[in-house]
């Protein structure tokens, strides 16, 4: 039965796709309308020209050349597509990483203190809210360096999801569970290791693929601010180049990228997911 609804599910996709991108194509072959020339233009010697967004095939062209070469380096402001995506997912995952050596250890303090509960909740909620990219300014100040910054604002953004999701998965785990633990005179560390770290890992892998998301989110913008390489200096440097069916390649790429990190975690997620 799953297996007949996921081939179902696969064929209309497939179709809704051919939809798409055909209505797209069909509306870029159609001829546009003459404009009359305004008075204006006419003095001073133009004419008016309708923007049009690159066509499928156009994009499809592209991203051919592209994919076929995608690691060339011809300076500074020319490389391929998968060395600036090299680039992003290597910052990405650097503050990845560095948020969850600190969002987990401390979610389990939070999870498993009432106590550091309160007195952490505060600073908390009031850090959360804040914009990772309003600390850009003041991370190219003091650390003087764009990628480090880049990696630093990655960090901030990861860690709030993940500090909060392991501080719930850790507080919610039975307590018969725990008491179990107790009988059999099991220290705190194998406690913490043995009964609710498993316990807990659906929860935590949870707010670690919120986490990606949100920092490949990140990262586009980061890049467009400071600039040099990644994915999103890649964006902004096509459009100030007036290169749409870069841009629009770029963008399907950076989807692409973020669905496959996303995958990762999420099958991570289910093989450490259990039934009562």
């Amino acid at each position: 039965m799953l297996k007949s609804l996921n081939f179902k599910a696969t064929i209309v996709a497939f179709l809704l796709l051919v939809v798409l991108l055909g209505s797209w194509e069909w509306m870029n072959q159609k001829p546009q309308a003459t404009q009359a020339l305004s008075e204006y233009e006419l003095l001073m010697g133009g004419a008016s020209q309708q923007a049009q967004v690159p066509p499928p095939s156009e994009i499809i062209k592209l991203a051919y050349e592209e994919l076929s070469n995608p690691f060339y380096d011809a300076g500074p402001n020319d490389k391929g597509i998968g060395i600036q995506l090299a680039y992003s997912v290597y910052r990405v995952l650097v503050g990845f990483f560095l948020a969850a050596l600190v969002a987990i250890p401390v979610g389990f303090l939070i999870g498993m203190s009432p106590l550091m509960y309160k007195a952490l909740n505060p600073y908390i909620q009031v850090l959360r809210p804040i914009s990772p990219l309003a600390w850009m300014p003041l991370a190219l100040f003091i650390i003087k360096d764009s990628e480090l910054s880049a990696i630093f604002v990655i960090f901030i953004c990861s860690i709030w999801p993940m500090l909060l999701n392991t501080a719930f998965g850790v507080s919610n785990v039975r307590k018969d569970w725990i008491n179990v633990a107790k009988t059999h005179q099991l220290s705190p560390i194998q406690t913490a290791f043995q009964v609710i770290l498993p316990a807990a890992a659906p929860t935590i892998l949870t707010g670690m693929r919120i986490s990606i998301g949100i920092a490949w989110l990140v990262i586009v913008a980061a890049e467009m601010l400071v600039g040099g390489t990644g994915i999103g200096y890649y964006v902004w440097n096509e459009w100030n180049n007036l290169d749409l069916a870069s841009v629009i390649f770029s963008i399907f790429m950076i989807g692409l990228i973020g669905m496959i990190l996303d995958m990762i975690l999420a099958a991570a997620a289910r093989f450490v997911s259990y039934q009562e």
